[in-house]
């Protein structure tokens, strides 16, 4: 146990030693990437990123991936985008219960399948990837819900607070982070989610409720996906059906295993997949500086992807030889 902290420690050392590289660079070769102003730029970007990244740390840590979150993004932003629009009698704050209620109920029907039927999870979530996407223009008839629908309070949460000016958004993210940290570590919950995704064979031999662990993890991946939905309209100021949501699973997989989250289940750390968001969130910020396409995002995520399983890969056999000569 502590070879492997001391692994997982020397992992988030190395993640913030390329943030802190990858900054300098860039600073030198376009000066204001070090400003004030572009650190508020880097620290909008990472929000929503962050809370979806947190449950699906939860998800591949139990040896899943969930590849539909971008959509249920989408969908749980849609439908609570049209309510503000068609009821907007009603409090904003009930968006909240609609866009999270909205993603664990969607989370669940993706627990529910690979429980049920034992499918992996990459080819339920490939499918319902599209089901909600194709869900979010029936039920919106292919229609943006504009600015002027969402509530000017909800969008404010983007812009400010009475904490040092810090937007809500950020302190909803960092306070999502300290929740997931919180879980993993000092609940029974959060440990027996490890277990599951070590081993198992031997989780469910040990009493690890393994259909309820993975139902588990798979709604909170979903219901933090909702939330994502609608943090994601008060940051842009409103939903549309093509492009919400669209392609955010790579940047939350590639944040998540960048921080150090094995996709072969059972390591990973909160601290390591902040770490992880952040320095995708710095390559975000300096692409349109360096006068790299935005297109050119999705390449750079799959590269990072890449060598992020790499590394994994080396370190676990690294970790495997080092056990070998502590028992020889």
């Amino acid at each position: 146990m502590n070879m492997l902290r001391g692994t997982l420690l020397r992992r988030e050392a190395g993640i913030a030693a390329m943030i802190l590289l990858f900054c300098l660079t860039v600073g030198l070769y376009k000066p204001q990437f070090l400003t004030v102003n572009q650190l508020r730029v880097i620290l909008l970007l990472v929000p929503l990123i962050m809370i979806a990244a947190m449950g699906q740390m939860l998800v591949i840590v139990a040896r899943h991936v969930d590849l539909s979150i971008g959509s249920m993004l989408g969908l749980s932003a849609m439908l609570t985008g049209m309510m503000f629009r068609d009821l907007p009698e009603i409090p904003w704050g009930v968006g909240f219960i609609v866009a999270i209620g909205t993603g664990a109920l969607l989370g669940l029907v993706n627990g529910a399948l690979v429980t049920a039927f034992r499918l992996p999870a990459i080819i339920v979530t490939l499918g319902t990837l599209n089901l909600y996407r194709g869900l979010t223009f029936i039920v919106s008839n292919a229609r943006q819900v504009d600015r002027q629908f969402v509530p000017s309070a909800l969008k404010a949460m983007s812009q400010t607070s009475p904490i040092f000016g810090i937007p809500w958004i950020i302190l909803m993210a960092l306070g999502i982070a300290a929740l997931a940290y919180w879980f993993t570590m000092h609940t029974r919950v959060g440990r027996q989610i490890f277990a599951l995704g070590s081993n198992p064979a031997a989780a469910a031999l040990r009493g690890v409720k393994v259909n309820r662990v993975t139902l588990l993890v798979f709604t909170i991946s979903g219901a933090l996906s909702g939330l994502a939905g609608i943090m994601y309209a008060s940051r842009w100021g409103f939903v549309n059906p093509s492009n919400t949501g669209f392609g955010f699973e790579f940047q939350v997989i590639a944040a998540v295993v960048i921080g150090g989250v094995s996709i072969n289940g059972g390591v990973g750390t909160v601290l390591g997949v902040m770490l992880g968001v952040l320095l995708l969130g710095c390559v975000a910020a300096a692409l349109p500086l360096l006068g790299i396409p935005g297109i050119a995002q999705g390449a750079i995520y799959g590269a990072v992807i890449l060598v992020a399983l790499v590394i994994d890969r080396s370190v676990r056999l690294q970790g495997i030889v080092s056990l070998k000569r502590m028992r020889a």
